[in-house]
Parts: C-alpha cells; structure tokens; sequence
C-alpha cells in the first residue's frame, strides 16, 4: 500500500458511503491487498483441516470494513491495527461457529508459533486465546493490543509502536510480557481440558 493511499483510505470510504460508486473500486485497488497479504499470515498458522481460505478472510474482513460507517484511517499502519481487530473477530466468529456446529467439538486450533509464545506450540484453541487476550486487555489493556496488533495484524514493533504512540522498546517489553501471560493462561487451559 502507497503512502497516498492510506492517506487516501478515509477520503475513499467517505466517498463510497456518500454513494461515489468510483470511490468503492478506488477503494478495493488500495485495500484489498493488504488484507489478503494479512490473511495469508494468519491461515498459515491454521492446521490444515481449516475451512477458511485466505480470500475468503480477506473478503470478509473488507465487507466489514466497508461496512462500518464512520471509519477514519491515518495512514497505513493504522489501517492495519483495524484490519487486525477485524480478522480477530473473524477468526473466533469462525471458531464459535465451528464449535457450535460440533456441539463442543473440536474448536477452530491455531498453532502459536514460536513469534507467540517463544516455545514450539503444537496449537491453541482460538477461542481460549481470545479469552486469555480478553482477560489480559482487563488486566493490562496495551498489553492486549500489543498483542493483536502484532500477532493478528502482523505489525512490527515499530508500526506497533506507532499505533500505540509509545516507544519501540516499550512495545519489546510489553510483547515478551504479554507472550509470558498468554503462555501460561493457555497452559492452564490446555491442563484443565485434559483433566476433564
């Protein structure tokens, strides 16, 4: 995505909602790529029985995106802290439907590479990972988005940073807390289930 045209993101949805029928594939050319280059990042982390595919998520997540009316994007990088919140929704809105088909079955699994947890994770059930991220923003909100906007957008610690308009080394900080955190809900989780 150009400099331009994330500049451009508010001014095209602006124009669409207005009834600008140009603005709507002004907007696709500019933000449909990064969301398929978004998905793509996440679907790799699915086991392989996964039913979602990367256009079928990007498509998603730009009907919804469109959808809202009010959005205002900055620039490029916050653009993409949405697209991360939106493709989180997705993905457990997935799993639950997935969960609730199978009456409690197999959850939606998403292996937590080691970027996550530091360690070799075999998979985590997405739904206990948005829980334990759900828990943790209560505890520690900018931990919580460290962690979306790293792990779901698949920002770096600059463009994080950027977003949360706090230092580099804070969000270092931060995401080697957070990962430490989330290891150790999702361990007890995955202790719990096994017990039961």
């Amino acid at each position: 995505m150009t400099l331009k045209g994330a500049q451009d993101i508010s001014g095209l949805l602006n124009a669409w909602t207005q009834g600008d029928e140009k603005a709507l594939n002004d907007l696709v050319a500019v933000v449909y790529p990064e969301l398929r280059r978004i998905a793509r990042q996440q679907l790799r982390r699915q086991p392989s029985d996964h039913t979602l595919e990367s256009a079928a998520l990007a498509n998603e997540a730009y009907l919804k995106l469109v959808r809202t009316p009010g959005i205002r994007c900055e620039d490029r990088v916050h653009f993409l802290a949405l697209c991360a919140q939106v493709i989180r929704t997705i993905l457990v809105d997935h799993a639950r439907g997935r969960q609730s088909a199978k009456r409690g079955g197999d959850a939606v699994r998403i292996p937590l590479d080691e970027a996550l947890l530091g360690t070799s994770a075999r998979g985590v059930d997405m739904l206990a990972l948005d829980d334990a991220l759900v828990s943790l923003s209560k505890v520690d909100p900018r931990k919580g988005r460290v962690v979306e906007l790293r792990y779901f957008g698949g920002l770096t610690v600059e463009e994080a940073a950027e977003v949360l308009r706090i230092s580099p080394e804070t969000v270092q900080r931060d995401w080697k807390m957070a990962k430490a955190w989330l290891f150790r809900e999702l361990t007890r989780v995955a202790l719990r289930t096994r017990t039961i």
